[in-house]
């Protein structure tokens, strides 16, 4: 190689091979991309290999990782004529042998037929679902070299898989290491993994006025300095419900009884393979304006029957339930078992209109024991469209409890500040589906 100037708080990362794997968590401009490249140039330099590199779509590689890869080579390799660059397949071939393809990671069918890989680097890893995490994991093997596998990425939502993999996982009682560690100690080798946390004060080729930048975001957009600038994860975006908030069971359950006239409901949204089956129970407030949500139901890959059966109790108390009316034949089923299920209303731009029905209570209080709820809901947050302006109706996970919730206030009218309850919208003004 020719002279080469490694940022200090990369150079043990660069060398280390000890370790399985490799998490490489910073902010922009912190130069993680460019080690890990780095990293896999020496080591398939070294040893004859072949890496696989994987984004979340396969277009993206062309002006990312593939030119990442193509500027080290060419600037800092006095070897790098006799590198072989393609695009057709995309892949680099190394003058001793070693290998570097390039894959998408938004189809796991395109995974499978790969062979002889050692090692992986997962490049913005949040962006990838958790199951193609995992098939990849499958296709790293090797009759002799050892296993390597770096994924990198900015911090996002700690709802992402990422974290709740990484770190911990409230939901599943999971605890691997806390990330505020992690940021104060920056480098942390525990078992087979390896942390790395790194900001852009790290990168000693950023420009003041870059870093200065990135500073700026600090009195407008405290989030986008959080994870610009800080590297810490946290939530991204605009929450839609600001006013949730969480409380042991027994408090909740003490407050709802001593509501005055509360009104009860209870909402079902329906999935089996890929999303849940997911029941929850409100109690609202009217005086107050606070909805309280204190059980919840959540679970996939269960039939009709199976479902029907877990929650048998709710045929016995004649509960009425809202469910999806985009699912008649599910909820023909469960009235056939004896529940008291209706269909709650779809029509066009529903999805905005239960939304905002939600964001009109002054509180969202939710029980503790529904960690489901908790997960979805309290660091929701909205997509953007391309340009960056907020869809309402549209948000950075599928909450199936937000679902739920909307069915069981299919029948519920806020009280206005006057007193009067809304008018309600009738099928023939909204345009029903």
């Amino acid at each position: 190689m020719t002279e080469l100037k490694i940022n200090p708080h990369f150079e043990d990362f660069i060398y280390d091979w000890d370790h399985t794997n490799y998490l490489l968590v910073g902010g922009y401009g912190s130069s993680k991309s460019f080690n890990t490249a780095l990293k896999i140039i020496l080591k398939l330099l070294s040893e004859k290999r072949t890496a696989l590199v994987v984004r979340n779509t396969f277009e993206t590689h062309r002006e990312s990782t593939y030119a990442l890869f193509r500027e080290i080579v060419k600037d800092h390799l006095e070897l790098h004529n006799q590198f072989n660059f393609t695009l057709n397949p995309m892949q680099i071939l190394f003058p001793n042998g070693s290998k570097i393809i390039f894959k998408g990671g938004d189809s796991t069918e395109k995974l499978k037929s790969l062979v002889n890989i050692s090692v992986i680097w997962i490049e913005e890893c949040s962006e990838i679902r958790e199951e193609v995490y995992h098939e990849l994991k499958g296709r790293l093997r090797h009759p002799t070299l050892s296993l390597h596998t770096l994924l990198s990425t900015n911090p996002v939502s700690k709802d992402n898989w990422t974290y709740r993999f990484f770190f911990k996982d409230d939901l599943k009682d999971y605890f691997r290491l806390n990330d505020e560690e992690l940021y104060e100690k920056r480098i942390i080798k525990m078992e087979d993994t390896y942390y790395h946390h790194s900001v852009v004060t790290d990168n000693k080729f950023a420009t003041d006025k870059y870093i200065e930048a990135l500073q700026e975001t600090k009195e407008y957009d405290p989030d986008t300095y959080r994870i610009k600038f800080e590297g810490r994860f946290g939530f991204s975006g605009l929450r839609v419900f600001s006013q949730f908030q969480t409380m042991p069971h027994d408090e909740i359950i003490a407050k709802i009884r001593k509501i005055q006239n509360p009104s009860r409901k209870c909402g079902m949204d329906f999935g089996f393979a890929t999303s849940y089956n997911c029941l929850v129970k409100l109690v609202i407030d009217k005086n107050e304006n606070i909805l309280y949500i204190h059980y919840e139901y959540y679970d996939k890959n269960k039939t009709d029957p199976e479902t029907a059966e877990d929650l048998k109790d709710f045929a016995f108390t004649k509960e009425l339930i809202k469910g999806d009316s985009a699912e008649p034949k599910t909820i023909r089923y469960f009235r056939q078992q004896g529940f008291n299920m209706r269909s709650a209303r779809k029509y066009k731009g529903s999805r905005l209109q239960y939304t905002k029905k939600v964001k009109r209570f002054k509180k969202i209080i939710c029980s503790d024991e529904c960690p489901n709820v908790i997960r979805e809901l309290q660091w929701l947050t909205f997509k953007k469209d391309s340009k960056g302006i907020i869809k309402e109706d549209e948000f950075s996970t599928d909450p199936h409890s937000l679902s739920a919730i909307w069915y069981a206030l299919d029948d519920y009218d806020h009280i206005d500040l006057k007193g009067d309850k809304m008018k309600e919208l009738t099928k023939e003004s909204l345009g029903i589906w």
